[in-house]
């Protein structure tokens, strides 16, 4: 009896239909790296995908490397909902062939990916605009999340009812049938070895030096 009425609780859990994972926002974006012609040119390729106004974004703080000032106009983004979302999100799975990186998904159960040409979506070749490649980050989301952003009486999503890597990885098998990689490299600064190495290295100079002072 016991064992049948844990089976219970199992199914009925996973029946739930608050635990069903979905699709909040889908986040677009194109960095051009400078301000003008090229990023209103960007602009329009944004606008053309999701036929919404795209957002303009600034830099931070200045890099002359690059070529970058503070406050200039250098990318342009756009947020889209709903069936839409879902739309293009399954345009552009299709253009990498269904197929993701594990390293691609997020510990908090989000996922993106990047495209290198537009014109892979179905937009058409204008060559007054050019080729642009973007970013597509997917915000993933469960019903009642909205106590965590809503004004008045806002309180905690609980840790059983937060999407997982697991769960998203899962939800992407299943909904477009999805292949997952493993490999890829990951973004490790060339900074950090040289600086634990210094850190060692003035650790075994300050015991040398103290040797040598009780000496």
């Amino acid at each position: 009896m016991a064992d049948a009425s844990a089976n219970q609780v199992v199914t009925s859990k996973s029946k739930n239909p608050m635990k069903e994972l979905q699709l909040e926002k889908l986040c677009i974006n194109i960095c051009v790296g400078e301000s003008g012609d090229k990023l209103t040119r960007a602009a329009k390729v944004l606008e053309s995908l999701t036929g919404q106004q795209p957002v303009f974004r600034k830099a931070r703080y200045t890099v002359r490397s690059f070529g970058i000032r503070r406050n200039e106009k250098i990318a342009v983004c756009c947020t889209v909902r709903g069936p839409k979302a879902l739309e293009i999100l399954e345009r552009g799975l299709k253009v990498k062939e269904y197929e993701l990186y594990k390293e691609s998904f997020s510990t908090s159960g989000n996922f993106g990916f990047g495209i290198e040409e537009h014109i892979d979506l179905g937009i058409k070749y204008d060559p007054t605009i050019g080729i642009y490649g973007m970013d597509f980050y997917a915000v993933m989301g469960r019903k009642g999340f909205r106590i965590a952003r809503r004004k008045r009486k806002q309180s905690r999503v609980g840790a059983p009812h937060r999407n997982s890597r697991t769960e998203t990885m899962k939800w992407f098998q299943q909904q477009y049938d999805g292949v997952l990689n493993t490999g890829k490299p990951k973004n490790v600064s060339r900074n950090r070895p040289n600086k634990k190495k210094r850190s060692c290295q003035k650790r075994t100079s300050l015991s040398t030096a103290a040797v040598s002072i009780t000496f």
